[in-house]
């Protein structure tokens, strides 16, 4: 197969080289063999690339600046996120081509961010970044994760990942989904249609779901409010899932205890927004989910496990469904 990787601009660290193909073709086996792969920067060598590649691995950033219209022979676009929201509407993929996300580079990396800010809010740290920023020396008491209840929507890669990690440490975990049914680190399992009820016993709430129109704003106003004094949220998944004014009112006036944002809206967040001034909220810059010594390996050995399927007339395993959004 003609494979063709278009890398980020020079001096990220997410850039793929030809050791990290060799070494995973090597990991796959005989379906990593005789591929013809080319490896660019450049505009004008991405350009003579889609002539004549039939697949396509590069990073979202890269595919919303240089989309591959016209590549009339690629067969597979395979995307190093699991989230691809920002590239809709997706007209730009060319006809007979199958878009491929990321799902299960992420867990690892996602699910040990999760608990470590699930800890934050128990121990009480967003607070006490507040209080250190004012220069103001106040006690607090934090607590253990036993037996807390945390409620976790989306029971994807990332979700699933948390969800794991929460158990460990002994929390009641309510995972929730478009559908019900059972998860193996979940003490139960809810519709999201369900989630009111579930929220006024909720300590802390990880969104961790994709965004789709179905779940556009999902955590809104009134179901933070639903929320008891002193609940925790952390948002692993995306920015628009939440209402991100009303989640700073909520922190402002102490109905909330405190939160950890690794997604918001708009990304970068901009100077002067008053993000940057809320009380009690911790924030980290889309960081949560990648890890960039291993983050390259295993994007290759899920594009080589979708080209085993692929020869094998299986499913396959990342495709992303473009009407569903995920």
């Amino acid at each position: 197969m003609r494979v063709h990787i278009q890398n980020p601009p020079p001096g990220d660290p997410f850039a793929f080289t030809l050791d990290q193909w060799a070494e995973a073709a090597t990991r796959a086996g005989s379906i990593g063999a005789d591929h013809d792969v080319s490896i660019s920067a450049t505009e004008a060598e991405f350009a003579r690339a889609m002539t004549e590649a039939e697949a396509l691995i590069t990073d979202v950033d890269t595919l919303r600046r240089l989309p591959p219209r016209g590549a009339t022979r690629l067969r597979l676009v395979s995307v190093t996120s699991a989230g691809l929201d920002t590239l809709a509407p997706y007209d730009w993929l060319p006809d007979g081509a199958v878009l491929l996300n990321n799902r299960g580079a992420h867990a690892v990396k996602a699910g040990e961010f999760a608990i470590m800010a699930v800890l934050m809010l128990a121990s009480g740290m967003p607070a006490m970044v507040t209080a250190q920023r004012a220069e103001r020396w106040e006690k607090r008491w934090g607590h253990a994760l036993g037996g807390q209840r945390i409620t976790i929507v989306g029971l994807g890669t990332l979700g699933g990942a948390a969800a794991m990690q929460a158990a460990r440490f002994g929390m009641r975990v309510t995972g929730v989904r478009t559908e019900g049914g059972a998860h193996p680190h979940c003490e139960r399992v809810i519709a999201t249609a369900d989630l009111d009820a579930m929220l006024p016993t909720t300590e802390c709430l990880l969104l961790a779901s994709p965004l789709t129109e179905a779940t556009r704003g999902l955590i809104d106003r009134r179901r933070l409010l639903l929320l008891p004094r002193g609940a925790g949220l952390v948002n692993i998944g995306r920015g628009g899932l939440l209402d991100q004014d009303a989640l700073c009112d909520l922190l402002e006036e102490g109905h909330l205890s405190g939160a950890v944002l690794d997604v918001f809206t708009p990304e970068p967040v901009p100077p002067g927004h008053r993000l940057w001034r809320t009380p009690n909220l911790v924030m980290s810059p889309h960081t949560s989910a990648d890890d960039p010594r291993t983050y390259n390996p295993l994007s290759l050995d899920i594009f080589f496990d979708n080209l085993r399927a692929l020869r094998d007339g299986r499913p396959l395993p990342n495709r992303f469904d473009t009407a569903r959004g995920y």
